[in-house]
């Protein structure tokens, strides 16, 4: 697998500012712009003031903060889930209609646990039999988007992906859980690494959802909780909820028709 982050909106910390300092004061985006470049406001005072916005949750600005990368050599069972992430983020894959791969270069992606199970050498039988059978189906006159048929999803594929910083946390939410499937989250924790060298100020909100930047509880079942090695560092969202029931003023209930109404005649709906 390798993954390269190959380009980054520039002044990416300055973009973040204006755009918060633009919902909250009275200058115009140009006149924080012009403080911005006349160094009015220090780099210091911008990541200070990101860092403290980023805390509160508004997200919209971080829409403006994009990362292209490179990713090459993942398995189409990846792929399957990479391309459900539908906003904000943009996909280019290579193709399996117009790439015809050659034999020796069809190299699957072999998962360890084939290899812990001691079936290694079965899974690359069947692979080195779909290769043969692939370069077969082409050499018979079959066309590339027919041949590909055959290709499991093992096989490898390519991306070129531009992922905006909001959807960036998103992702990072539910792949870098120790829940998400191996490849994927492997992938999403490069992508995080490679951000994290070159802008650490907000690379530290790219966490799993359980972590201290972002919910800071694990909202999973109780039982897939108790397996993961974060349970230690942790509360799940049971024991928020134990709380709440001995120290709240009144026990959490379903919400009946009857709360809606409730709000629909204090906003006069």
């Amino acid at each position: 697998m390798q993954v390269k982050l190959i380009d980054y909106a520039q002044q990416p910390l300055e973009k973040l500012y204006a755009a918060f300092r633009t919902c909250y004061s009275s200058d115009t985006p140009i006149e924080v712009w012009e403080k911005i470049k006349s160094e009015k406001i220090t780099h210091e005072k911008i990541r200070e003031f990101i860092t403290e916005r980023l805390k509160t949750g508004h997200a919209s600005p971080l829409e403006q903060i994009v990362f292209w990368f490179g990713i090459a050599n993942v398995s189409r069972s990846l792929s399957h889930q990479f391309v459900r992430h539908r906003i904000g983020i943009s996909f280019e894959q290579q193709s399996q209609r117009y790439v015809k791969f050659k034999q020796d270069k069809l190299a699957f992606v072999l998962p360890d646990s084939w290899s812990r199970a001691g079936l290694e050498s079965e899974f690359s039988d069947l692979l080195s039999k779909t290769s043969e059978l692939y370069a077969k189906a082409l050499k018979a006159g079959i066309p590339a988007e027919d041949a590909r048929f055959v290709l499991p999803n093992a096989a490898p594929t390519n991306f070129h992906v531009m992922v905006n910083f909001a959807e960036m946390l998103h992702i990072c939410d539910l792949r870098l859980c120790v829940r998400a499937q191996w490849e994927i989250r492997r992938m999403v924790a490069m992508m995080r690494a490679e951000i994290k060298h070159v802008l650490p100020e907000i690379a530290v909100f790219l966490q799993p959802k359980c972590g201290e930047n972002r919910m800071g509880y694990c909202d999973e079942s109780l039982d897939e909780y108790q397996k993961c090695p974060l349970s230690k560092v942790r509360p799940h969202k049971s024991a928020l909820f134990d709380l709440y029931e001995r120290y709240g003023t009144r026990k959490a209930q379903a919400l009946s028709e009857a709360e809606y109404r409730a709000v629909e005649e204090k906003e006069q709906l």
